[in-house]
């Protein structure tokens, strides 16, 4: 939690009123976003991502698994956070296990929708190898490394960034001798397909201090708040998800007013998000 003074308070509150933040910034305005491409090499791709300092990765593993009985003809992807002990001082010892689950949990909702989704924009009958037998399990795993507030976008933006990396090994398949016989799958180490991520989609969090609210808060604006909602946005503006934290209700108007901003924000940081990522993943590919 941080700790600041009344006046510090004060200052932080009038200054958004004023639409004038701390940081020089507008209300609707994110700080500068940073993003690296391929950072762990063992993975099928992955992403560093800073906005302003918060840093986060994300890695996403493809493995080989079995599809679910209620959709045999698709993938599955999960996702998963961690806090690292050096993200923040309460993160020490197992500090940081409770926001590792809360980050976890509106991840899921909102780029998967909860426990069953369309899978963060992914086409989830592309990760079919033979239905009802055998499909890629997409593992998506995020780490918090430094925390300034806004850690669920920066970390949906590290997703999406992860997943333009994202290689999956082209596979063969062997034909069964009788159809309750398992398939042989033979991957290949060399060729790659990639993802079409243009329906990925990003989270846009609107944090409520006094009346007013914001776009990618600071941990000082965060201690602040009364609510904050995150909504995740698809490129043809459709709302896929959404979730709430923070004890204050909030008038339906003011959800509808937030989701409209969103929208409207979201178009922004989807375009600079491909900006960024285009010039990570050139930056790659001449390294």
């Amino acid at each position: 939690m941080v700790g600041l003074s009344v006046g510090e308070k004060h200052f932080i509150q009038g200054g958004i009123a004023q639409d004038l933040r701390t940081d020089g910034r507008k209300r609707l305005t994110y700080r500068p976003i940073f993003v690296e491409t391929g950072v762990i090499a063992q993975a099928n791709g992955s992403a560093r991502v800073k906005m302003g300092k918060t840093e986060v990765i994300a890695s996403v593993k493809a493995e080989l698994g079995r599809p679910s009985s209620s959709a045999p003809d698709k993938g599955k992807v999960s996702i998963f956070v961690d806090c690292s002990p050096t993200a923040a001082p309460q993160f020490e010892g197992r500090g940081g296990e409770e926001l590792s689950m809360e980050l976890s949990a509106a991840l899921r909702q909102c780029l998967l929708g909860g426990k069953s989704g369309a899978g963060a924009g992914i086409n989830l009958s592309s990760l079919s190898i033979v239905d009802g037998k055998v499909c890629w399990d997409l593992y998506i795993d995020g780490l918090v490394v430094s925390m300034d507030g806004n850690v669920l976008d920066a970390l949906g933006a590290a997703i999406k960034a992860a997943l333009s990396n994202t290689g999956i090994p082209k596979v063969n398949i062997a034909s069964a001798a009788t159809p309750d016989e398992q398939p042989e799958v033979d991957v290949s180490d060399e060729e790659f397909l990639q993802f079409d991520t243009t329906a990925v989609l990003v989270i846009v969090t609107l944090t409520k201090v006094g009346r007013h609210y914001i776009v990618d808060a600071t941990s000082e604006e965060e201690s602040q708040m009364s609510s904050a909602v995150s909504v995740s946005v698809n490129r043809q503006g459709l709302i896929c998800g959404l979730t709430k934290r923070g004890g204050a209700g909030l008038d339906p108007s003011v959800i509808y007013d937030m989701i409209s901003v969103a929208k409207h924000v979201s178009e922004q940081l989807m375009n600079k998000l491909d900006s960024e990522i285009a010039a990570a993943e050139a930056m790659e590919e001449d390294s």
